[in-house]
């Protein structure tokens, strides 16, 4: 590379003005590497994207299985997801038989603690009625 030097007239009868001169300046250090040094840089740069995107796709699919299973669709009628609703006493499809003091609230809050609306609504339209009398059998949506 060459660089620009400003140099003053030496000449003492002249009046002072400068000139610019061309001048050899030292070469970098990038440039001073050889040809099997920039290759092991390039290879070295290409090792760290690939690890780094490695640790992206690992924290990725870490983050997607930690994510409960309604994220992928499993929900009951009632608007329940399916690994809860399999765990709860009154789950979809078995018979409830109405006790004392019971109403389509107090069943739709067993069924469905999240969505009590949703499961109420469900309800109404299984039993045909807004009211249950006890001792009735009352299929869970």
């Amino acid at each position: 590379m060459a660089a620009v030097e400003i140099e003053e007239s030496q000449w003492v009868l002249e009046t002072p003005r400068a000139s610019l001169r061309l001048v050899e300046s030292p070469v970098g250090a990038r440039a001073t590497r050889t040809l099997s040094q920039r290759r092991q840089v390039r290879v070295r740069m290409l090792r760290r994207r690939r690890r780094t995107l490695a640790g992206i796709a690992l924290a990725l699919s870490i983050g997607v299985l930690a994510m409960p299973g309604r994220s992928f669709g499993g929900v009951t009628d009632t608007g329940l997801p399916t690994d809860l609703a399999t765990s709860s006493v009154l789950a979809p499809g078995t018979t409830y038989v109405v006790q004392p003091g019971d109403t389509l609230g107090s069943i739709a809050q067993r069924i469905n603690p999240l969505d009590e609306a949703r499961a109420r609504t469900a309800l109404v339209a299984e039993v045909g009625s807004t009211v249950v009398v006890a001792g009735e059998h009352v299929l869970i949506p």
